[in-house]
């Protein structure tokens, strides 16, 4: 506590948790923040994209009339 209150009193504007909640709030975010989470949820949005993007080729490749519904029904049951 004695270097705290000495660091305090020569940079009194340096924020510490202590005294400013907002800054202590950010500290247990920051502590606590598991980012294995967000990288999954990443992954499998970047797996969609990526199946997304390959249907669209291999429909553009086939050419296919999108207007006529027997065809698309063909379509529908092979995906």
């Amino acid at each position: 506590s004695g270097c705290g209150s000495l660091i305090s009193s020569q940079f009194p504007f340096i924020p510490t948790a202590s005294t400013n909640p907002k800054a202590a709030l950010k500290s247990k975010i920051v502590a606590e923040f598991r980012p294995q989470s967000l990288i999954d949820e990443l992954l499998l949005y970047k797996r969609s994209e990526d199946q997304i993007e390959l249907k669209e080729k291999q429909l553009s490749t086939m050419r296919v009339d999108v207007c006529s519904t027997e065809t698309l029904k063909c379509l529908k049951g092979k995906a």
